[in-house]
């Protein structure tokens, strides 16, 4: 096998696409906040993980925009308002998804752009998706920055205070992957699907995932 090798100090968009091609598929952590007028945001963000499960801990990370240099508007929320909702994609809503990333000015509601539906949480102020069968309510824990140049990025950390999932994708308290239909993102304008599982025993005596 021949391999290629690249040095990752050119340009911050080779770097980029690197990593959307390689780490695959990433999951979609649609987030909103409230914007500083009261008015919704809401955008999604595939650089996004689990950190702790005590505290329950989830994490994404925004780059700062390659267009202006400056930071996106839900990172800015939530370093104000400190908080935020992450709300879980399925197949059934990709589409209005994918619209909420579309570029518009500070204070535009994405839910009413994209025909989707804000709805309150118990604990805080930043509205859930209705149409999304999990949610993750927030408050704000950490920020660590890599730089402020274009391209730079950050992780935003959130202590997960109220979660919410739709009955119909439960056995139990197991979320059935085939019930949820999450999507993942790609390289470009790819996404995937995540329903064709298949099992392989972990090699170790407690499994809590079981």
């Amino acid at each position: 096998m021949n391999m290629k090798s690249f040095n990752t100090d050119g340009p911050f968009a080779d770097n980029y696409k690197f990593l959307i091609g390689s780490i695959l598929p990433r999951p979609i952590a649609v987030i909103s906040t409230r914007n500083e007028d009261g008015s919704n945001n809401l955008a999604p963000f595939s650089f996004f993980t689990a950190v702790s499960a005590s505290p329950m801990i989830i994490a994404f990370c925004p780059l700062i925009k390659s267009s202006t240099g400056t930071l996106k508007d839900t990172p800015r929320n939530i370093l104000r308002e400190k908080e935020f909702v992450v709300n879980i994609v399925s197949e059934s809503i990709i589409e209005k998804i994918n619209l909420t990333s579309t570029e518009v000015p500070y204070g535009v509601d994405e839910f009413l752009l994209a025909g989707l539906t804000a709805i309150d949480s118990e604990k805080v102020s930043a509205k859930r998706m209705k149409e999304s069968l999990i949610h993750f309510e927030c408050i704000f824990r950490d920020r660590l920055s890599y730089g402020d140049s274009p391209g730079a990025g950050q992780i935003i950390t959130g202590e997960v205070v109220k979660v919410h999932i739709a009955e119909e994708i439960l056995e139990g308290t197991r979320i059935i992957t085939q019930k949820l239909k999450p999507v993942g993102r790609g390289v470009g304008n790819d996404y995937f699907r995540c329903g064709d599982t298949f099992e392989l025993d972990r090699l170790m005596k407690a499994q809590i995932q079981k």
